[in-house]
């Protein structure tokens, strides 16, 4: 039995769909939450998305919502652009240093107009956009960003090159612009750890067999969905990069970086036939008189629709599916042409596409290695978190109080996420929950030893 009064307050970390998910789920059940993401502003990588399979429902529109309750609930402390430094103590008692980086623009006085960002002179690649499109050096990740305050990127800033500049500051209504600001350190005390970090894409750099870096007009996944985002650096119409003009064939390989332990991890990716098919639906409703190929290995469509939906991109759609791999990449005549084999047919294949699309393979965000050793927790072979036992206790990690919800366990798709970031957040309730007796009890035998 503990043998003092355990706080009952939570630390999440991450504010992806996972995080945002727990931190309601104990925030609506009146508890305090202090929610912290690296990012200067929430959704991770939900927000980054078009649409969602297999019901092709808008991702903002189901987003934002929690999104804008996250930013504004009275339980719920937001501590964005941020990342957890050190984490003491134990269950009850957990005692976290938080290290917040200088946004260079004081939120509290910041009212989120946007002029700063219209006038900054600056444009660099833009990582929110999948490096797509182009952000300026002072930004926010999108125009729906919770909280909706801008940071400035100092390793492109031309103030912090040269000296020279500070056109946001000129032009900032409210005087919100402050080049001296410095990294602050948040120190809090919770009485239970959620950890729901998410998740990368397997380095575009390491694919080199599939193109990247030769041959233009290679991309990966994440790339595509902000091509087909409405708020996307195209608003929404395919362009391939080289040149802004529509591909009319588009090449989708699946299992790029996945299911191959020679060149990329063993393991399956799990969600990339059914966002390949949805990709390719996609882009056959924006380009009605396009063409798009699908290489796989197979199909695991493993969900409540999802076979109906991968049909339905086969027949009312006409994507091509071919069960093969690809061979080869490269560059001829301004075509990407595509080697492969249809192992259905026994035939060679060869598509002269105009863009290539890469399902690379879901990694462990960065850092999960570093951060799993602070809280005293383990890793697989692949670096994701892992849980005491995947069957029967999925949430739950060997160090007493601390859980473990979405993508950064292992790869999965939305409906999973948010069911286990619910499991978990069910999990620290009924901690609370028992902790009440406890304090009752405490607060008992405190009367007597007065008396």
């Amino acid at each position: 039995m503990l043998d003092k009064e355990p706080i009952k307050r939570v630390l999440i970390i991450g504010a992806g769909i996972a995080g945002m998910q727990a931190a309601l789920d104990i925030a609506n059940s009146g508890y305090e939450v202090v929610l912290v993401d690296k990012l200067p502003s929430v959704g991770g990588r939900m927000a980054q998305l078009s649409e969602t399979f297999p019901t092709l429902d808008c991702a903002q529109c189901i987003l934002t919502p929690r999104t804008v309750e996250v930013g504004h609930h009275e339980n719920i402390q937001l501590v964005t652009y941020s990342e957890v430094e050190d984490v003491t103590g134990e269950i009850g008692d957990f005692r976290v240093r938080i290290r917040r980086y200088p946004a260079y623009v004081d939120w509290d006085v910041c009212t989120g107009c946007g002029l700063c960002q219209e006038k900054c002179p600056k444009r660099v690649v833009s990582e929110f956009e999948g490096e797509m499109g182009r952000r300026k050096a002072i930004y926010t990740l999108s125009p729906q960003a919770v909280p909706n305050k801008p940071v400035l990127d100092r390793d492109n800033c031309i103030y912090f090159e040269r000296g020279k500049c500070r056109a946001c500051e000129k032009l900032c209504p409210v005087g919100a612009i402050d080049f001296e600001q410095e990294e602050t350190i948040i120190e809090e005390r919770v009485g239970c750890i959620i950890v729901a970090t998410g998740y990368d894409l397997y380095p575009m750099e390491e694919l080199g067999e599939y193109g990247h870096g030769r041959v233009p007009d290679v991309i990966d996944g994440l790339a595509f969905e902000r091509l087909l985002s409405a708020s996307g650096p195209t608003a929404g119409k395919v362009l391939r990069p080289s040149d802004g003009q529509e591909p009319k064939e588009v090449v989708f390989v699946q299992c790029a970086g996945s299911r191959d332990p020679e060149l990329g991890m063993p393991y399956c990716s799990k969600i990339c036939c059914m966002y390949t098919a949805k990709h390719a639906m996609l882009y056959k409703h924006r380009v009605h008189d396009g063409q798009a190929y699908i290489f796989y290995i197979d199909i695991r469509s493993a969900g409540k629709y999802y076979e109906e939906f991968v049909q339905r991109a086969m027949e009312e759609d006409r994507v091509l599916f071919l069960r093969g791999k690809v061979s080869k990449i490269f560059r001829e005549d301004g075509k990407v042409v595509v080697w492969g084999v249809d192992t259905l047919s026994d035939r060679q294949v060869e598509v002269a596409a105009d863009l290539v699309v890469l399902a690379t393979a879901m990694v462990p965000k960065e850092g999960t290695r570093e951060l799993a050793e602070m809280l005293g927790l383990e890793t697989d072979e692949f670096g994701f978190f892992t849980e005491i036992e995947g069957n029967m206790q999925p949430v739950e990690t060997l160090r007493p109080g601390i859980f473990l919800a979405g993508a950064g366990i292992g790869p999965k798709d939305i409906p999973e996420t948010v069911a286990q970031a619910s499991g978990a957040a069910a999990k620290v309730l009924s901690l609370f929950a028992q902790w009440s007796g406890v304090a009752e009890e405490i607060a008992v035998l405190a009367k007597v030893e007065a008396l």
